[in-house]
């Protein structure tokens, strides 16, 4: 049974409901954006261009958390994967505009492989709605 505070988003991508899972959940504040690819209408978006597959993976997160009631700006925490660690020099420029002031709580590792064998990164973020604001 689910919990009457919880809401999902799901983007339809191909594996939400082989895996089962949604693209982010929201309980209360709290929003938790499953990884997400550079997968766009089942199409793989930027082979072989790291920072081009963290842009899409980046739009698909906004378009969850804007669906869930919040943005970019509430995001607490960041967990970038790689499959190529040298690609972080790449997608750091991305994540730095796509978060400006924000500076989220992050990692970046590299994994050995990811769902899709041209796939570069996969991200996933919790944010906290309403939590924007002036930054000390």
């Amino acid at each position: 049974m689910s919990h009457p505070n919880r809401s999902r988003v799901y983007s339809g991508g191909p594996w939400e409901r082989v895996v089962g899972y949604s693209r982010a959940t929201r309980v209360g504040d709290q929003i938790f954006v499953s990884g997400s690819t550079a997968m766009k209408d089942g199409q793989l978006v930027g082979k072989d261009d790291p920072a081009a597959q963290a842009r899409q993976t980046l739009e698909t997160i906004e378009s969850a958390l804007i669906a869930s009631g919040s943005s970019l700006g509430d995001v607490v925490r960041y967990r970038i994967y790689l499959t190529r660690i040298q690609d972080w020099e790449a997608v750091a420029p991305v994540f730095a505009e796509a978060f400006g002031d924000v500076h989220p709580a992050g990692t970046l590792v590299a994994v050995a492989a990811l769902i899709h064998p041209d796939l570069l990164i996969e991200v996933e973020v919790d944010a906290i709605a309403g939590s924007a604001g002036p930054v000390d």
